[in-house]
């Protein structure tokens, strides 16, 4: 019996736990991407300065790189590049591609090729800010589990990322979770 009531109330616990999450999440307005995205222009070397990382990046201590070239058929090659804590270089290659109508809601994946046609390996990529002459980038995922703090140039202004964090923690992104990315 007592075994039966302490399942029950972890039980309830759990369920309690999931709704005041669910709708702290429910209150927050959509994710928006930003209305336009010129591939071309995003083309090139971003500088990350900050992210709430996806796994492969879980290794990443510094130096970090994130490199976009536009192919014949429509999709993009991601290379991206890290150092680890020893100095060594980390790489990750992937396909950038648009998804639905909007030209700045994207999906990347790392995964191999033969795997492109399972949904599951393809992950939301939105552009969420952008400066009008493309130096800095916000990119985050609609689910708000992943953030990037991309920038043209290697050094970026703390007081000018500073505002960036702040309204991509005004739109409901985490920013405690931030890793900051020294750039050498």
């Amino acid at each position: 019996m007592k075994k039966k009531l302490l399942l029950a109330a972890t039980l309830a616990g759990v369920a309690a736990l999931l709704r005041s999450s669910s709708t702290r999440r429910s209150d927050l307005p959509a994710v928006q991407a930003v209305p336009e995205l010129d591939l071309q222009r995003y083309a090139g070397t971003w500088y990350e300065q900050a992210r709430i990382p996806l796994v492969w990046q879980s290794r990443c201590a510094s130096n970090t790189t994130a490199s976009y070239t536009l192919r014949d058929d429509g999709l993009v090659d991601v290379h991206n590049r890290c150092e680890d804590a020893d100095g060594a270089g980390v790489e990750a290659r992937g396909m950038l591609r648009r998804h639905g109508e909007h030209p700045a809601q994207l999906q990347v994946r790392f995964a191999p090729e033969l795997l492109a046609a399972l949904p599951m390996v393809w992950r939301d990529y939105w552009v969420l800010e952008l400066d009008p002459d493309y130096r800095w980038a916000v990119v985050g995922s609609p689910d708000r589990k992943h953030l990037w703090f991309l920038t043209r140039d290697k050094h970026f202004p703390k007081d000018r990322l500073d505002i960036l964090i702040l309204r991509a923690a005004e739109r409901g992104f985490d920013t405690t979770r931030l890793k900051y990315t020294p750039q050498y």
